[in-house]
């Protein structure tokens, strides 16, 4: 199949809310969290008047990926604790769970996997929002879901590729779209205007020495990714275990022992239900 040429498609992958691929409930929630003033009272009252968006919302908030179990009782509560662009990406998370397991099987647990390991790491480096880490690891790969939405057939070749020529998912995708999810991921992030923490972790999470604004952020969510797909976690389009940035595991510095307690938790954790 002839590659695409997503770059000329931006536009159109930055109003997901227009595409007819793409789930009712991601395009409403894509239209709140994209609004240019948005207020806490305006997000609480959005997924407080959806039963079970709220339900769902509070499920992942007091689940093990954020480490506050049983002790967030209301949306209006986890927007005041953890603040708006931190609930905006568990939204946004909670609206994909279903979408990822249907399009591709394993893509859920690798980014949760992920999420869990980012939060353990940036607690042990003594980061100040933790749970923000742990978003950007749950989002990470957002950009596949947006490919495979909207051309399925163009991905599931750069699956294919991927592992009959022995080469990493992003490579396959810039032969298929000329860019990779991580493109998208950037382009989607800065219209939903998410911090620039997160646009940078999303565009760089494969190289993240080319990572201007939030370095160590980036390295932990580069250096989670590569802890998941090393432990077997999901599926994340390829089968391999990429290189660890050295750069990146300098900027970390974390021990054998460190690394043996993140993989504990991150174990832990995903022993527990999660379904959202």
């Amino acid at each position: 199949m002839a590659s695409i040429d997503i770059r000329t498609h931006r536009n159109k992958i930055e109003n997901i809310s227009a595409l007819p691929t793409v789930p009712g409930t991601l395009k409403r929630i894509s239209s709140i969290i994209e609004k240019p003033r948005l207020t806490l009272e305006e997000l609480s009252h959005f997924v407080s008047n959806d039963p079970a968006l709220a339900s769902r919302v509070l499920k992942m908030i007091n689940s093990a990926v954020y480490g506050f179990p049983g002790r967030i009782s209301s949306v209006s509560h986890a927007i005041m604790l953890l603040g708006l662009n931190v609930v905006k990406g568990i939204l946004l998370g909670t609206s994909i769970f279903e979408i990822m397991q249907k399009v591709m099987k394993g893509l859920w647990d690798h980014s949760l996997g992920c999420a869990i390991a980012s939060r353990v790491i940036a607690e042990k480096l003594g980061l100040k929002y933790p749970e923000e880490v742990s978003v950007a690891g749950l989002l990470h790969d957002l950009g596949k879901v947006i490919l495979i939405l909207e051309y399925q057939e163009n991905y599931d070749d750069s699956i294919r590729d991927a592992t009959e020529k022995g080469i990493a998912i992003s490579e396959a995708e810039k032969i298929h779209f000329q860019e990779t999810h991580a493109a998208v991921g950037m382009w989607l992030s800065q219209k939903w205007r998410f911090p620039a923490n997160l646009i940078d972790v999303m565009a760089f999470h494969h190289s993240p020495a080319a990572a201007k604004v939030a370095p160590l952020e980036t390295a932990i969510v580069h250096f989670s990714d590569i802890l998941v797909r090393a432990r077997g976690i999901g599926f994340a389009g390829d089968p391999f275990v990429p290189a660890v940035n050295p750069v990146s595991f300098e900027m970390l510095r974390l021990s054998d022992g460190d690394i043996r307690d993140v993989l504990a938790e991150m174990e832990d954790s995903l022993e527990q239900p999660t379904d959202f």
